[in-house]
């Protein structure tokens, strides 16, 4: 299931990124990757412990937590800390999969990669290639979204980013455990919510609002895993 969020951060509060983002003092991205991974990336990141990637990342995880959208889709149990990267010169990401199971630093525990999530902090128009694609079993998704929208997809997913031919391409990136691992689980129960809602707009009195809303919290019930 892959999903758009859009405006997720507003066209200022992007600049103010970016304002931050583009002074900073960048690595080699393949630091982070698995071994696999690492012989396919080209970028920079922000390093996890730099002052700029902890304020901007708070404010990514913050902003999620109020997007309905994102916590319908997701049900997120546990988010990352969001990261930052960019690409240029040719920067790429070749295919791969993202690691199933990432450290969280300075806990000692572990979070799974159910989901994984690109913010965009560059338009379109400011650099070519950079396309992100995404492999499912409906095909390959190729996704070029406008700054400050958000797209979410499965981790188990294999996924590439094309070589930036001109200009720069700035995201931030992250993954989330879910309270329901199941992909497929997670789409019937985002359906059900639509469904709902929709219900309850054209006909808030109708009984069947509470029918479906039990349901759809027994699924969770019984489904999720806390």
């Amino acid at each position: 299931m892959v999903i758009e969020i859009p405006e997720l951060f507003s066209a200022p509060e992007v600049r103010e990124f970016r304002k931050a983002l583009e002074s900073a003092d960048w690595t080699d991205g393949r630091v982070t990757a698995g071994y696999r991974a690492a012989q396919v990336k080209e970028n920079e990141q922000l390093p996890l412990d730099h002052p700029l990637a902890k304020e901007l990342a708070a404010r990514v995880t913050a902003r999620l937590m109020q997007t309905p959208l994102f916590i319908a889709a997701a049900l997120p149990s546990r988010v990352l800390q969001p990261r930052f990267s960019r690409y240029d010169g040719r920067g790429h990401y070749g295919n791969h999969v993202d690691n199933a199971i990432f450290p969280i630093p300075g806990t000692g525990e572990h979070l799974r990669s159910d989901i994984s999530s690109t913010l965009f902090l560059s338009d379109p128009d400011e650099y070519d290639g950079g396309e992100l694609a995404i492999e499912d079993m409906f095909g390959t998704h190729t996704v070029k979204l406008p700054a400050g929208h958000l797209i979410v997809y499965p981790g188990s997913s294999l996924h590439r980013v094309a070589p930036v031919t001109r200009g720069t391409r700035f995201v931030s990136f992250f993954w989330t455990q879910s309270f329901v691992a199941a992909p497929e689980r997670r789409r019937l129960l985002l359906e059900l919510d639509g469904a709902i809602q929709s219900v309850a707009t054209d006909h808030p009195e109708h009984g069947s609002v509470d029918t479906l809303t039990q349901v759809y919290h027994n699924l969770l019930r019984q489904w999720s895993a806390t």
